[in-house]
């Protein structure tokens, strides 16, 4: 289904929960644009904010690894106020296009152009402007591309769509890497993933008709109302409560695995190409994600069962994060990443399926949405202000990983406190 049914009121049709199976067309072209934001995370992330970060310590009196957690530090405290900022604006956008698409292409071009920003930065400040920036401007692509799946997937097709949409995901991250360390310089790996945000979301918003909300559906506005709905009590919608906790705990275990592994091949490991190991190691994840990711989201959907995926998944990426901890050698690294792409993809699918479950209202799915994806961010504040110290006081890395491990496995075992689906 493409567009909303002129034989059904737009109230019903936009508001709803779906019942009409999406096809492959609609799916594809939404996969494309989630992982064309992906890569606009991700080439910075993984590759070109550490290289500028090395080249812009000296002098500055802050360490590499310093400098690159408070970049990457403040660009997810934007992040957190962002993505459920958007997310409410989309739910109450009337636009003729529709409530998710206008967001899609400001942001997606809002990103595009904060990226070439960044390229030009001339020393941390600028770095971390850009960043902000670029944070910003894709975090209201990701919240309106995220609310689409509620908006038109029916519960027993989304733990698949969820799956693809993981699948995307991890491409997103190896192709925003390989753009970043294969294109050559750090103004031209930005372009090339400025271009890519960009043009990926194109078929999505060009070829599949969004779903409108008239103005009589929307709510009438209150500055103190809107803000009062981002607080989601955890008594009265406890289940949403667990889900946030339990994503939050495995995202901030992930978080703390990735944010030094340039500096952990290279420091600890000694690779003589650390850059290309990162690459090596994001390919290997990568293709052990993209052979769960699916399964384990379609699997979910024929069992209608949600949470032992969740929890097993959790456990075996505590298991490899371990491994890190103790087998510090390139093959070690590689095997590490090979099992936690089986246990990510699993975890990538159906925790999505699980968290659009326990939403509450269909008016709130994309401030909702944004909320839990609060869980994604907030890793990203947490694991510089704990990972620095331990590194640099407490132990380096073998002590961090284990901190990992033990986060991840908290976060598998309090799936089991949510009461509401299987």
């Amino acid at each position: 289904m493409t567009a909303a049914d002129p034989a059904v009121p737009l109230p019903v049709s936009a508001l709803a929960e779906p019942v009409e199976r999406v096809g492959r067309g609609w799916t594809s072209a939404l996969c494309l644009a989630n992982g064309a934001i992906w890569v606009g995370w991700y080439g910075p992330l993984q590759i070109l904010l550490a290289s500028q970060a090395e080249d812009f310590a000296p002098g500055s009196g802050m360490s590499k690894e310093t400098m690159l957690a408070w970049v990457t530090g403040a660009g997810a405290v934007v992040s957190l106020v962002a993505n459920p900022l958007f997310g409410a604006l989309s739910d109450r956008t009337t636009a003729r296009w529709g409530r998710r698409t206008p967001w899609i292409v400001a942001g997606a071009a809002g990103g595009a152009l904060s990226l070439l920003l960044l390229a030009g930065a001339g020393g941390v400040w600028t770095m971390a402007a850009g960043w902000c920036l670029v944070q910003l401007t894709l975090n209201a692509a990701f919240a309106a591309v995220t609310a689409a799946v509620p908006d038109r997937v029916p519960r027993l097709q989304r733990g698949s769509v969820g799956g693809w949409l993981g699948a995307a995901q991890i491409l997103g991250v190896v192709g925003g890497t390989g753009l970043a360390t294969v294109v050559g310089g750090t103004g031209g790996g930005y372009a090339a993933c400025a271009v890519f945000t960009l043009a990926g979301v194109l078929p999505y918003v060009l070829r599949h008709e969004d779903l409108r909300l008239p103005v009589s559906a929307r709510p009438p506005w209150s500055g103190r109302e809107f803000l009062a709905s981002f607080r989601l009590s955890p008594r009265e919608h406890p289940d949403l409560a667990w889900a946030w906790l339990t994503r939050f705990l495995i995202n901030l275990s992930n978080a703390l695995v990735l944010l030094y592994l340039l500096y952990y091949l290279r420091d600890r490991l000694h690779l003589d190409d650390p850059e290309q190991g990162v690459l090596v190691l994001t390919a290997v994840n990568g293709i052990t994600l993209l052979a769960t990711v699916v399964v384990g989201g379609v699997w979910s959907d024929r069992l209608g069962r949600r949470k032992p995926f969740v929890i097993w998944s959790g456990v075996l990426m505590a298991v490899a994060t371990a491994a890190l901890a103790s087998w510090q050698t390139w093959p070690g690294a590689i095997a590490a990443a090979a099992v936690l792409g089986i246990g990510f993809g699993v975890f990538t699918s159906v925790d999505f399926a699980l968290m659009t479950d326990v939403l509450p209202k269909a008016l709130d799915r994309g401030k909702d949405l944004g909320v839990i994806n609060i869980a994604n961010a907030l890793p990203q504040v947490a694991a510089p202000v704990l990972a620095a110290p331990v590194v640099t006081y407490l132990g380096g890395y073998r002590v961090l990983y284990l901190l990992a491990a033990v986060i991840g496995l908290a976060g598998a075992v309090l799936v089991g406190r949510i009461k509401g689906v299987d």
